[in-house]
């Protein structure tokens, strides 16, 4: 076996090898998603989401999950079999997926007011329909849990929540809020905590159960409440993690091009491999 050979095979067993790990990955990933789905009630005590943002975080994933098996098979079974079309499709589509990363990049780069002002619109008018139609929550509850995990209240500050239809009181002149902007580490009395939210934001437990949707939970705003935004909390989180994001973005895009390489290296080689062993013949 010449050093081409022993080269090809190399190249050929990595990329076997590492589209099998993606391939388990995407699998346990989708078996997260499936079993998110069939025990929501679990989760919903978990991670604090009411079972309509978790329906579709948990699809998202099922489906993201598939989408990574598919891949990493067409990467197994092109390396391994040293099949040119299956080859060149992965090459395709890890293509399309690193051209479509970049595009993207270069729209929230360069369109990066435009998404802010979109951000803002959409956020406020979620406020502005709080709880005006039960049926349709997902947004709002979101929302909620977005107030809760940040410790902020409103976009720009609590008093976004002030004239809101369904948070003004005809038995009080006092302004309202959400549960989700108590700020329940100011105080040491936790039974008020339990009183006043709802169990969207009950802490991991045995009596930790999903709130429905027609479920409204408010707290006085001279109270213990967040009293900074959700815009400057979200860009606080975005400095802090901004490293960390770049790095995840850089390493995946690294780890699509080597792929990408490896693939197409392969798949260009093995012509010249297919013609020593015709002449071999």
């Amino acid at each position: 076996m010449s050093a081409q050979d022993s080269c090809l095979s190399l190249i050929k067993y990595l990329l076997f090898v590492f589209n099998l790990f993606f391939f388990v990955l995407g699998s346990l990933i989708f078996c997260f998603g499936i079993w998110i789905l069939i025990d929501k009630t679990s989760f919903v005590s978990f991670v604090g989401l009411s079972f309509v943002p978790l329906q579709i975080w948990s699809k998202a994933l099922a489906i993201s999950g598939i989408l990574t098996m598919g891949l990493a098979l067409l990467g197994c079974v092109g390396s391994l079999k040293e099949l040119r079309c299956l080859l060149g499709l992965y090459f395709g589509i890890l293509l399309l997926l690193f051209a479509t990363q970049i595009t993207l990049g270069i729209l929230i780069s360069t369109q990066r007011m435009r998404l802010e002002r979109r951000v803002k619109e959409i956020v406020l008018e979620t406020i502005q329909n709080y709880r005006s139609r039960p049926e349709e929550s997902a947004a709002e509850e979101s929302w909620d849990y977005v107030q809760f995990q940040l410790r902020c209240c409103g976009w720009n500050s609590p008093r976004d929540w002030f004239s809101i239809p369904s948070l003004i009181s005809n038995e009080s002149e006092v302004h309202r809020v959400p549960c989700s902007c108590y700020n329940s580490s100011a105080t040491n009395d936790s039974a008020v905590f339990d009183k006043l939210s709802f169990p969207q934001f009950s802490r991991p437990g045995p009596l930790a159960r999903p709130r429905h949707s027609t479920d409204l939970c408010v707290v006085p705003a001279n109270s213990n409440i967040y009293s900074e935004g959700c815009a400057r909390s979200l860009q606080k989180w975005l400095h802090n993690n901004l490293i960390s994001i770049v790095g995840i973005c850089l390493g995946v895009g690294l780890l699509e091009l080597s792929f990408m390489t490896l693939s197409i290296f392969l798949c260009r080689n093995l012509d010249q491999v297919y013609d020593r062993l015709a002449r071999y013949r």
